[in-house]
């Protein structure tokens, strides 16, 4: 883990996670990583309570997830994350999953989302205090 990132997830593979051919199934690699952007957006400052009292939301706008090894039932993951690009509306962010037992990278997912304005449906920019969190985090380009 370099610097820039932090430990967003940490879990067990259930037998009811597998597929139908003995892995862990798509849905629930999304669901790991969907559990790591909430901690990763609470870190700077995008917690549920803080989106409900602004009415403001969050809209994924680019997801895109690389496969690289099995995963079987029984297996611990863990889940990194970094910050990549700060806009003024949105954020790009990347996970990493790794086997914890091997620390071998399963897969990952970046992601773009939007700071959603919830009664005008439009993205509008991040308040000021987030963005501050998220310059602090940024990864180096």
């Amino acid at each position: 883990m370099t610097a820039r990132q932090f430990e967003t997830y940490r879990g067990f593979v259930y037998p009811w996670c597998i597929d139908h051919v003995g892995h862990m199934n798509v849905q629930s690699y999304v669901a790991r990583f969907d559990e790591a952007s909430w901690h990763f957006l609470a870190r700077i400052g995008l917690t549920p309570s803080f989106l409900a009292a602004q009415n403001r939301g969050l809209v994924a706008l680019d997801q895109r997830i690389q496969y690289r090894r099995e995963v079987l039932p029984g297996s611990l993951l863990d889940v990194a994350t970094e910050l990549l690009e700060l806009r003024s509306k949105t954020l790009r962010y990347l996970h990493r999953m790794r086997n914890s037992e091997t620390a071998e990278e399963v897969a990952s997912m970046e992601l773009v989302v939007g700071y959603l304005d919830k009664v005008a449906r439009r993205t509008t920019p991040l308040p000021d205090l987030v963005a501050a969190r998220a310059r602090a985090v940024l990864a180096p380009s």
